[in-house]
């Protein structure tokens, strides 16, 4: 008999797996991505100090497209960068969350790499 799998575990198990890797500090923090069926959501942590420097979503008043597709996603990297220079942040560890990097989340990647962080 074949087991179905569990999709919201596999991606746990692979989001627990990569943060074994990256952990975000002072000087650079950990942009973390979070992708549910209505919404997108962004967020630049210090793991250290365990604080969220800065956020941005799909629920902010600045972003135009409410859905989680590939233009709200590029208006929420773009959101993210430059709420990221705005408290001096340039350089960020990116951490995809375990999904893979593909439509949506590789398009709030790419905004934020164009509006000004590097990762």
């Amino acid at each position: 008999m074949v087991k179905k799998t569990d999709r919201k575990m596999e991606r746990t198990r692979r989001h627990i797996r990569v943060r074994r890797k990256i952990s975000g500090t002072a000087q650079r923090p950990r942009l973390c991505v979070y992708r549910s069926n209505s919404n997108i959501y962004a967020q630049i942590i210090d793991d250290v100090a365990g604080n969220t420097l800065v956020q941005a979503s799909t629920l902010d008043k600045e972003i135009k497209t409410k859905y989680a597709n590939k233009a709200a996603a590029k208006e929420v990297g773009t959101l993210i960068a430059k709420r990221a220079a705005e408290k001096n942040i340039k350089s960020v560890v990116f951490d995809r969350g375990g999904y893979i990097y593909h439509g949506v989340v590789k398009e709030l990647a790419e905004a934020a790499r164009e509006g000004g962080l590097e990762f």
